[in-house]
């Protein structure tokens, strides 16, 4: 893969359960490797709707009128993939770590989004919402707190998920998007990457339109949407 920049220390990871041994953890990814990836959900899901045009307050809900919802099977045809979690047990959650083990994450950290926990907020928050792609999965799972993830369908037309406290989402490479919090205005999220990460977006633009990632993409919607 693309070489990334140096790995900064993350935040802290949480205490383990009382009592957690060497001999537990160990134990865990025993029942890990030995049990099959859990299938991604096609029939339930957080959430989702397509959005209305609106330029007001980004952390609203932006729902048309009548609402006019997105279901699972939809979002299946996106390439979003979905997974619902206990995140109380997440450093030692057998289903979490067989995902891992079958999609290739070997790199994990903490980020928290709030004006309060995350340095230089308002740009970033600024950067998240920026429609963008990235040459590989976005892979996000809320831990506490709750935000949305738009994409875009190949309609081009914005679809808001809403993510909350074990939620899993998979953006697929290639796929317009972007995040904003709601307007609780926190969210504590894992995020996984194969191999080294790379969080550089591509904005949208003729760069990510001739994007690689982005032609492969179109060929997947292709194939979906003909299937």
């Amino acid at each position: 893969g693309r070489p990334g920049p140096p790995r900064r220390p993350g935040p802290p990871r949480r205490p383990g359960p009382p009592g957690r041994t060497e001999r537990d953890m160990a134990a865990a990814a025993d029942r890990a490797a030995a049990s099959p990836m859990p299938d991604a959900l096609d029939t339930v899901m957080m959430e989702a709707w397509y959005m209305d045009s609106s330029k007001e307050d980004q952390r609203q809900p932006h729902r048309l009128v009548p609402n006019e919802p997105c279901s699972a099977h939809s979002l299946a045809r996106l390439g979003v993939l979905y997974w619902r979690l206990d995140p109380s047990k997440y450093e030692d959650d057998p289903r979490l770590e067989a995902i891992k083990k079958h999609r290739g994450y070997s790199y994990s950290d903490l980020i928290k989004v709030s004006p309060d926990t995350l340095p230089g907020y308002e740009e970033k928050i600024k950067c998240f919402y920026e429609e963008h792609i990235h040459s590989d999965e976005e892979i996000r799972y809320v831990l506490e707190g709750s935000g949305y993830f738009d994409i875009r369908d190949d309609e081009d037309r914005w679809i808001r998920m809403w993510t909350k406290a074990g939620d899993m989402i998979i953006l697929p490479a290639g796929s317009y998007h972007r995040f904003t919090l709601d307007e609780n205005n926190y969210v504590e999220a894992l995020r996984l990457f194969v191999g080294e990460p790379v969080w550089t977006p591509i904005n949208r633009g003729p760069a990510a339109d001739k994007h690689p990632s982005r032609e492969s993409y179109l060929d997947f919607l292709s194939c979906s949407n003909s299937s």
